[in-house]
């Protein structure tokens, strides 16, 4: 009896062997990963991952303040941006199961004068961003106001009369209008303030002691200090009034917080199980096409397992959660800098975590030429974008239309390609016509192959430094979306507020273009003094102007 027992103690040990050095090596990895990213002497971050209800890893990185040199530590406050949507959504869900509600119901029921332009725009509308109503962020307008404490109702007055950009459920387009409108239906229902709901109904309610509606102006333990990327390097963030983004991104919290707030979700102290299912599910347009949003989640993937996920930004401070469902995963990582934000590295930690990695260049495999020129040619894609797979010396690239950037591909198998350091891939088929199958973390489209031939590249110039000097400066698109362009060692380069520096070049003296995406940017001179006074972006048919404001 004892040596069977025994022999069973030593095989569960040699099982449980590979076991933690797999973990041991997983969570090696993800300490790479945002040391990497986050140094010591920098802005930094605070990471917290769970399996299974259980931490298995909680650090902080970088200093929480650069003026004072204090470290990051776990414990840190963050404004968590539109993170805050998942509690707004929750909050209507909840007035839902009391029966005060229902999604059906119009906005005019709650704001009766609501100028809705002939159509009918729902509480569902509002929570997938498919209302059309105008997000007030993307309104220059913003600046005039941004640091004036003002109330809901006046906040829906800035952008209530604007035209709509589409009608409600036509398109999918990210908005904040909407969840300030959610925002003013919960204190309309139940006679509370937003502030008052959320601290008493949720904040409360789980013991989530270190977070807040946010405040510029209380002493909130453990804050960490907010900045931005200037011309010279770090500065303060630009101040805002908590009031403006309200509903929609007016939170402040911690790793460990956010770690209860998820785990409470998942098991339905907040809201019933059907509710649960109502916040995940992958809502649908008018005509049937997914929008991969549901009601303050997003619903993406990682390689074929589902995520649902939300990331959230606002000066100073970017944050990034990631929940796997399925392997029970929560991943939140919360940043003290608009500069460095964590999205990708999020996804990469809960990848690692959930025992599928990113693909590495060292795992592709050797095809022969012949192999690879099988796949070459255009495809042109549901999505309605064209795609042209090339071939140079024994390499495959792919280059979207109207983009001067090449990306390698690499095979796992004859007709798998992946994008390194990435989920995102190519799967190729020549029966019974040649296709390829794009996947992403958003979905996957599928595209047929043509005969169309690349466009010819554009044609970049050299322009002298001084001429690319006169460019450098702030230019604001709306008050959360800034653009810094700089210009280092004779190239101009343009940094979106979140995002990664992409160089400009130059078409003319005053229109330069990007590799990166397909997008150009021309830049308005005033003729007097022949300096800029703004740009012009143009992306996916849409301009967008930006003035210079420093």
């Amino acid at each position: 009896m004892k040596k069977t027992l025994l022999k069973n103690y030593l095989f569960l040990l040699l099982l449980a062997i590979p076991f933690l050095q797999y973990a041991q090596d997983s969570i090696s990895e993800i300490d790479q990963l945002m040391s990497e990213q986050y140094k010591n002497d920098a802005s930094g971050a605070t990471i917290l991952v769970a399996k299974d209800g259980e931490v298995i890893f909680r650090k902080a990185y970088g200093k929480a303040n650069l003026e004072l040199n204090v470290d990051m530590k776990p414990e840190n406050v963050f404004e968590i941006g539109s993170i805050t949507k998942q509690f707004t959504a929750v909050g209507i869900l909840m007035l839902l199961e009391e029966g005060k509600l229902s999604l059906e119901d119009e906005i005019t029921k709650y704001l009766s004068e609501y100028p809705t332009q002939n159509t009918k725009i729902t509480i569902h509308h509002l929570l997938t961003h498919t209302s059309g109503i105008k997000s007030y962020t993307s309104m220059p307008s913003l600046q005039e106001y941004a640091r004036k404490d003002i109330s809901p109702t006046e906040l829906i007055d800035v952008f209530k009369n604007e035209p709509m950009d589409f009608k409600p459920g036509e398109q999918y387009l990210y908005n904040n209008s909407g969840y300030v409108i959610l925002g003013y239906i919960i204190e309309k229902i139940t006679g509370k303030s937003y502030e008052e709901f959320v601290q008493q109904r949720i904040f409360d309610k789980l013991n989530m002691n270190n977070s807040y509606y946010g405040s510029k102006s209380a002493l909130i333990e453990n804050r960490a200090n907010g900045y931005q990327q200037g011309e010279s390097g770090y500065v303060n963030a630009n101040y805002i009034s908590m009031t403006i983004p309200y509903a929609a991104g007016s939170l402040m919290s911690t790793v460990d917080d956010l770690f209860i707030w998820n785990s409470a979700i998942r098991a339905h102290k907040l809201i019933s199980k059907e509710s649960t299912e109502k916040a995940f599910t992958n809502y649908k347009l008018n005509n049937g096409n997914h929008i991969n949003y549901g009601y303050g989640w997003q619903t993406t993937q990682i390689k074929d397992v589902p995520v649902i996920a939300h990331g959230g930004g606002i000066f100073g401070y970017t944050s990034q959660g990631v929940y796997v469902p399925s392997e029970n995963v929560y991943v939140i990582i919360l940043t003290n800098c608009d500069c460095n934000s964590p999205s990708e590295t999020a996804y990469k930690v809960a990848a690692i975590a959930i025992g599928k990695p990113y693909p590495k260049v060292s795992d592709a495999i050797q095809l022969s030429n012949e192999q690879l020129q099988k796949w070459v040619g255009a495809y042109k894609f549901e999505d309605g974008a064209t795609r042209f797979i090339t071939l140079k010396d024994n390499q495959l690239y792919s280059q979207r239309k109207d983009t001067n950037s090449k990306f390698k591909i690499y095979p796992i198998s004859e007709n798998q390609f992946f994008f390194a350091d990435s989920y995102s891939e190519f799967i190729f088929s020549d029966t019974p016509e040649k296709t390829a199958i794009f996947r992403s973390q958003s979905g996957e489209v599928t595209g047929v192959w043509s005969d169309e031939k690349m466009p010819e590249p554009k044609k970049e110039i050299q322009l002298p430094v001084e001429v690319l000097q006169n460019y450098v400066g702030t230019y604001e698109l709306n008050p959360n979306l800034l653009v810094e362009i700089t210009v280092e060692d004779g190239k101009i380069f343009a940094q979106p507020t979140n995002q990664s520096k992409a160089e400009l070049f130059a078409e003319s003296e005053r229109e330069f273009f990007l590799k990166v995406v397909p997008a150009t940017i021309t830049f308005t001179v005033d003729e007097t003094t022949k300096l800029p006074t703004s740009f012009t972006l143009r992306q996916s048919g849409r301009a967008m102007e930006a003035k210079k404001i420093k």
